[in-house]
């Protein structure tokens, strides 16, 4: 079998291991249920507002959008979080030591980011179904586009995390990606409409991709009718895919150089410097 095929192949293989881990450590567990516990107590207070210069639940509008949070999250986040601390531990360096190693350890990790992505939007929907009315769900077109806007959602986002992960020193470090990103879902509408945002935090908004996520996953899940509240009253389905899409590509193109250059750099002599800092550090 070609080396890159058998490289993918243990890759896929140690991301369903690892996933499938994940379900039976209390630490992973809490991590999965403590922030929708959270989302959905917010939605649940949220229910008897209504969004601005409508009838519709401001609780049911959030739901959607909480959901391309959930993607862009895990993309950003999860994935730098990951790379950052088992570059530290030595991990990667082993990878790194094994025959196309680093093919397989990135897509394990995609698996693994890709299967708790798609789990924390479960926990979060279906509850979310039960307590919301108004949520357009028997729409097989909805449906349709819930799928391509969290595929092309993981696509843009995960290169773009792993990107950042590679730029940190040691997970200590992982503020410098959780503020600006924090900030990013307060003005991105996730929990409001952005309308109602001065118009220069919605050209900042739109840039990144929080909101189209956000956007796309509220098209798919709420009445068409809701767009009213949107910029230029559009769910704007292709403005939608171009920017994912050209984050994507941005995401692409410059993740695999950078991390090649990350590879290059680690040894087990600063594998070794690393942790005697951590050392120093809990001391």
């Amino acid at each position: 079998m070609n080396p890159i095929a058998t490289a993918a192949r243990a890759g896929q293989q140690r991301g369903w291991i690892e996933l499938r881990q994940s379900f039976t450590n209390a630490e992973t567990l809490w991590g999965y249920l403590f922030p929708t516990v959270i989302l959905l107590v917010v939605m649940f207070f949220l229910r008897g507002s209504k969004v601005p210069g409508t009838e519709f639940s401001l609780g049911a509008q959030t739901l959607p959008s909480t959901l391309g949070m959930t993607v862009a999250f895990g993309g950003l986040v999860s994935i730098a979080s990951m790379l950052v601390t088992e570059r530290e531990d030595g991990t990667l360096l082993r990878a790194k030591a094994t025959p196309n190693g680093m093919l397989g350890y990135l897509i394990g990790k995609i698996v693994v980011v890709s299967g708790m992505t798609l789990v924390s939007i479960l926990l979060l929907l279906v509850p979310g179904a039960l307590l919301f009315d108004g949520l357009n769900l028997g729409n097989p077109g909805g449906w349709l586009t819930l799928a391509w806007v969290l595929l092309i959602g993981m696509v843009a986002t995960m290169p773009i995390g792993a990107v950042l992960g590679s730029l940190l020193s040691n997970p200590r470090n992982m503020g410098l990606i959780m503020l600006p990103i924090m900030g990013l879902i307060a003005t991105s509408g996730i929990f409001y409409p952005i309308t109602s945002l001065p118009g220069w935090l919605q050209g900042v908004a739109q840039v990144f991709p929080i909101y189209w996520l956000g956007l796309g996953m509220r098209s798919a899940l709420l009445p068409a009718s809701l767009s009213v509240v949107e910029i230029g009253q559009s769910w704007r389905h292709l403005e939608t895919l171009l920017v994912l899409g050209a984050w994507a590509v941005v995401g692409l193109v410059v993740a695999p150089g950078v991390l090649r250059r990350m590879a290059r750099r680690e040894s087990g002599s600063s594998v070794a410097a690393r942790r005697e800092k951590a050392m120093q550090r809990t001391m």
